[in-house]
């Protein structure tokens, strides 16, 4: 049986059947949560409104297990197959804002685990991951409103007040999605995932190393994150104002109402179970 990680073959941005797996598994699974959370009610805090969803210690507990870049692609990619393309509802610049905010915050983050077995810290760089994504899409939407492409009626009068409100909004989801959804429960169930998941891919668990948290390698992934928000923003700005460039908008929900999330939900159900099963099969025929 094979157990070696994703990386231990290549560099940071190799890719094997290990990486395509990895890729695959947790993409169905934050697609997967992603879903349900859809069938959860809204509510308001404030008189902003605030998504349950989605449950972020899913992704938090998962893609820290692996720690490779594709693990952190496949959770802004999870969303887009499962929550945009499969719902009908999908449009190609749209989804660029996320693939750099998401995957960049999840990159930097990651590089700062020092000792996997600490729960703690593995908690806290979930979290900081949330933040990172939560406060580059606070810049991006102040952004959109100076340069006029998105308005906010409510606060027309004294556009001053769109960061205190565009803030206000990712404060909430950061307490909501970052620690009450994210950091506290990823502290219960990233210990009963680890060296548990790994194996049923054929891989051993990803390890700690010496040394500060910050490292020279984190600031370049760091760098590189400030250096792709206005990338982000520049392709959401012209979102905007494009038309998506590529969209499908058959807007399936609408169409046959909510009952339609399953068919996302039991796509992804599929996708995940049947990997691990895929695999199992391949351990026990000693591939």
């Amino acid at each position: 049986m094979a157990t070696t990680t994703s990386t231990d073959s290549g560099g940071v941005f190799s890719f094997d059947h290990r990486d395509m797996m990895v890729f695959i598994l947790v993409m169905s699974l934050h697609g997967l949560q992603s879903m349900i959370t859809e069938l959860l009610p809204e509510f308001s805090v404030g008189g902003l409104g605030v998504s349950i969803g989605p449950f972020w210690f899913v992704a938090m507990s998962v893609v820290l297990l692996f720690r490779s870049f594709w693990a952190c692609l496949a959770i802004p990619v999870g969303g887009i197959v499962f929550g945009e393309i499969l719902i009908g509802d999908f449009s190609a610049l749209g989804a660029v804002e996320g693939l750099v905010v998401i995957t960049t915050s999840w990159f930097f983050a990651m590089s700062l685990v020092t000792d996997p077995s600490d729960v703690k810290q593995i908690a806290a760089v979930g979290f900081l991951a949330k933040a990172m994504e939560e406060t580059a899409a606070w810049f991006i939407d102040v952004g959109k409103f100076y340069v006029g492409v998105e308005e906010l009626e409510a606060i027309s009068w004294l556009p001053e007040t769109v960061w205190a409100t565009e803030g206000m909004g990712a404060l909430i989801q950061i307490v909501v999605a970052g620690i009450v959804f994210g950091a506290v429960p990823t502290l219960f169930l990233y210990p009963r995932l680890r060296g548990k998941i790994e194996p049923l891919l054929g891989m051993r668990s990803a390890g700690g190393r010496d040394g500060p948290m910050f490292t020279r390698s984190s600031l370049k992934r760091l760098v590189a994150w400030v250096g792709l928000l206005p990338v982000a923003f520049a392709v959401e700005t012209l979102s905007e104002t494009s038309g998506g460039l590529i969209t499908f908008t058959p807007e399936f929900v609408e169409t046959y109402g909510q009952t339609f999330l399953f068919v996302p939900i039991a796509a992804a159900a599929l996708i995940a179970f049947g990997l691990v099963a895929y695999r199992q099969r391949k351990v026990e025929g000693g591939v």
